[in-house]
C-alpha cells in the first residue's frame, strides 16, 4: 500500500483495514463500512502499540505490512526457509516461539523464518520421528500442538541470550562495533535550528568511531559523510550490512522532531514489541541511556522496544539512540555544541566497552 489512509479517509482501501482490524479484535465484530473514523484511529493506534511501530494513527506502508504479517497463524500455510523470500508472519513467531519452549536454540523470536528456525525446526523433526525436510507443513503443525512444556518459568530466549552474551565477554578489543549515522545523503533527516539530522549523526559517529578505535576497536561506520552519499540508504541495506560483516554490536544515530516544541530528552529503543523483544538490545539500551542521562542534563525519554527494520533484522544487538529533538532550542542548543558531542560520543563508547566487559570471577577461596 503506498497510499496513507489517516481520520476522514474513505474507499475500499478503509474497508479492508477495518475488517483486518474486526478480524485481529481490534474492533467489534459488528463494525463495518469503509470510513476512517475516529474508531478506527484509536484501533490503528493501539495495533500500533502492540507491534512496536509509530504511533500515528495513519496506515502507511509500514503499518500495512504489519497488518498482512498479522492475518497468518500457525497452521493457514505451509512455511519453509527461503533466503531470497523469507516467509515472515504472526505463524512465523508462533512457530519460533514454541521451538524456543521446547528448548530449540534459534536465537531472537522476531517472527522471521530464517536459517536459525529451519535448523530449530529440523532438530525438532528428527527428534519426533518425523522427516527433517525444514517444512512446516500440517504433519509438524499437529505435531508442534500436541506437545506441551511439562515446566513453566523463565523465559528460553533470555537464558540462550544470557549464555550468548556470557560468551563475548572477553573485552572488547576483538569485537567489530558498527556505528550506523542516520539519513545522510538526500536524505537530510529532520532539521530545527539550524541543525540538520544527517550532518549530527555524521558527527557523532566520527566521534565515536575514534574512542573505540583508539582502544582497538574494530569500528565500521554504515556510510561516508553525507556529502558524499548519492542515494538513500534503507534501514534494511543498514542490516544487511550489519549481518554481513558479523558486527557483535550496533548503534544508530539519530535527532528527533516534534510538532510540540516543548518535547526534548533522549530515549534509545531495542528490538521489541507487546509479544517479543531482544534481551540483549534492551540491556544495552539501558546501559547507553544510563550513560547518556548521567553525563549530560537531557531529560530522560527511557528505553523503549520498536520493530523498526534496522532493530529487526539484525541479528546481533542493535539499539537506536536519538540524542535530543532538534524542534526544541535547549537540545538543539546542545547539540550545537562540539564539546557536548564529545559528552555524548564518550557515553556510547563507555557503553561499548561496559557491555563487553568480562565478568568478574571470584578467587579461589570465595572472596
Amino acid at each position: 500500500m503506498n497510499v496513507l489512509l489517516r481520520r476522514g479517509a474513505s474507499g475500499p482501501a478503509v474497508a479492508e483495514v477495518r475488517a483486518r482490524l474486526v478480524r485481529l479484535n481490534y474492533l467489534p465484530t459488528v463494525s463495518a463500512g469503509s470510513v476512517f473514523d475516529s474508531a478506527t484511529d484509536r484501533a490503528v493506534r493501539a495495533f500500533q502499540q502492540d507491534r512496536g511501530i509509530d504511533v500515528d494513527g495513519i496506515v502507511g506502508p509500514s503499518t500495512f505490512r504489519h497488518l498482512e504479517e498479522a492475518r497468518w497463524r500457525l497452521g493457514d500455510r505451509v512455511l519453509w526457509y527461503s533466503a531470497a523470500h523469507p516467509h515472515i508472519g504472526d505463524d512465523v513467531e508462533d512457530l519460533q516461539r514454541r521451538l524456543s519452549d521446547f528448548g530449540f536454540q534459534l536465537g531472537r523470536v522476531d517472527g522471521i523464518f530464517g536459517a536459525a528456525t529451519d535448523a530449530a525446526l529440523r532438530e525438532f523433526q528428527r527428534n519426533v520421528g518425523m522427516t527433517a525436510d525444514g517444512t512446516c507443513g500440517y504433519a509438524t503443525v499437529v505435531a508442534l500442538k500436541r506437545l506441551r512444556r511439562s515446566v513453566r518459568g523463565g523465559v528460553p530466549e533470555r537464558l540462550w541470550d544470557e549464555h550468548a552474551h556470557a560468551v563475548t565477554r572477553t573485552g572488547i578489543g576483538d569485537k567489530i562495533i558498527m556505528i550506523d549515522p542516520g539519513h545522510g545523503g538526500p536524505d537530510p533527516g529532520v532539521s530545527g535550528h539550524g541543525l540538520t539530522e544527517a550532518l549530527i549523526a555524521d558527527d557523532l559517529a566520527r566521534r565515536i568511531e575514534g574512542r573505540l578505535a583508539a582502544i582497538g576497536t574494530q569500528v565500521i561506520v554504515t556510510r561516508p559523510p553525507s556529502q558524499f552519499v548519492q542515494t538513500a540508504v534503507s534501514d534494511a541495506e543498514r542490516a544487511t550490512i550489519a549481518n554481513d560483516v558479523r558486527a557483535d554490536l550496533v548503534v544508530s544515530l539519530h535527532t528527533d522532531w516534534h510538532l510540540s516544541t516543548k518535547a526534548h530528552g533522549v530515549a534509545t529503543y531495542y528490538f521489541g514489541s507487546a509479544r517479543t523483544k531482544s534481551e540483549l538490545g534492551a540491556r544495552l539500551a539501558e546501559i547507553i541511556q544510563g550513560n547518556i542521562t548521567s553525563r549530560t542534563d537531557l531529560v530522560n525519554c527511557h528505553t523503549q522496544p520498536k520493530t523498526w527494520d534496522l532493530l529487526r533484522l539484525t541479528r546481533m544487538p542493535t539499539v537506536r539512540v536519538e540524542v535530543g529533538y532538534l524542534s526544541h532550542s535547549g537540545d538543539a542548543g546542545r547539540l550545537a555544541q562540539p564539546r557536548f558531542r564529545d559528552t555524548l560520543a564518550e557515553a556510547v563508547a563507555a557503553s561499548a566497552v561496559s557491555f563487553f566487559s568480562p565478568l568478574a570471577t571470584r578467587s579461589a577461596d570465595g572472596e
